[in-house]
């Protein structure tokens, strides 16, 4: 009888799996006794079913795989688990089939009531509205309007080629080829972060020639040189992405964006940056990796591992209709 719990946890997932692509009242019995979580899971189902209709396309299959990664508490009739469910979600689009991958995380409370398991709680966590949004003290200041703005970013052009700055290409298809490579894992040669997704954005920038702008101030500048003396040592424009959305908007040499009105208008390599509460502050970052049949992004991520996802992220559970958007163009020359 050990083991009948796990048994409860696939079923669990097949449901899960289901519930992905069929958005119909389900007929059978759920497994699942937390009522917040069918109301939530009930209202995210619609919202799929309008999105994808709204976006002309036609989910066809999930596959999900779940890895247990502990147990975090085990009391007499009663288990708290912790694991990760690895999705890949086929859909068509205009006559071409797309596929998109994530790996979210859930914590799940299982109960014994004689021989049978019951999921009495369900925690699916939005790590990507964990992401620091403030700036630093001295990153921005208040004008006489009360709006913030940012200083441009200091050029050390020591650090960019002698006495003066060299101009090289952005290599789109270089920092894609990163994304794709390290979207569901670490660059073991760069810090990892529990909220990683500027850093994640940051490395494929630089992978794709976005030149270093160092000024030993962690307020300015974008940089990277990782731990030193065991102190963090990386501007905040790298691994926050309100800091990243204020540099790439101020930054006038080296690594700097235009910011566009449309997501067609973008590119691969292109950023796009994100508000889930619409007050100025940013909270997440994504790269644009491909394209689905009618010319719109597909995006790669940290923090929610994400590859080639939908680029309006309102299949997240972190979208609300207040969320905004800042899509940059990365410039073709630095």
């Amino acid at each position: 009888m050990a083991d009948e719990w796990k048994k409860t946890l696939s079923l669990y997932v097949n449901e899960f799996n289901q519930d992905e692509v069929d958005y119909r009242v389900r007929s059978e019995s759920t497994l699942i006794t937390d009522l917040d979580y069918l109301m939530r899971r009930g209202e995210q189902k619609r919202r799929l079913e309008s999105w994808y209709q709204g976006r002309g396309a036609v989910p066809l299959r999930c596959e999900t795989r779940a890895r247990l990664l502990r147990e975090i508490e085990n009391r007499e009739g009663e288990l708290e688990v912790e694991m990760l469910l690895a999705q890949k979600v086929d859909y068509e689009k205009g006559g071409a089939r797309h596929q998109e991958e994530r790996i979210v995380k859930q914590r799940l409370t299982l109960q014994r009531e004689g021989d049978e398991w019951s999921i009495t709680r369900v925690i699916q966590p939005v790590p990507e509205r964990s992401a620091s949004a403030a700036l630093p003290a001295g990153f921005q200041s208040d004008d006489s309007g009360g709006k913030s703005r940012t200083p441009r970013p200091f050029l050390n052009r020591e650090v960019l080629g002698g006495g003066g700055l060299r101009s090289s290409p952005y290599r789109r298809e270089d920092a894609v080829l990163y994304a794709d490579r390290w979207w569901d894992g670490f660059n073991p040669e760069f810090a990892a972060f529990e909220v990683d997704c500027t850093n994640y954005i940051s490395q494929c920038l630089f992978a794709g020639g976005g030149p270093i702008n160092y000024t030993g101030k962690r307020e300015s500048g974008w940089w990277y040189k990782g731990y030193v003396g065991g102190r963090e040592a990386w501007s905040y424009s790298w691994s926050v992405a309100n800091a990243l959305e204020r540099f790439l908007a101020n930054s006038g040499l080296g690594l700097r964006g235009e910011l566009v009105s449309r997501p067609e208008q973008l590119e691969l390599g292109d950023v796009i940056i994100y508000d889930w509460d619409g007050n100025g502050s940013y909270q997440h970052s994504t790269i644009v990796t491909a394209f689905d049949a009618g010319g719109m992004p597909l995006v790669n991520a940290h923090t929610v591992p994400s590859k080639h996802r939908y680029w309006d992220y309102r299949d997240s559970y972190a979208w609300n209709e207040n969320t905004v958007y800042r899509f940059f163009h990365i410039a073709d020359r630095f």
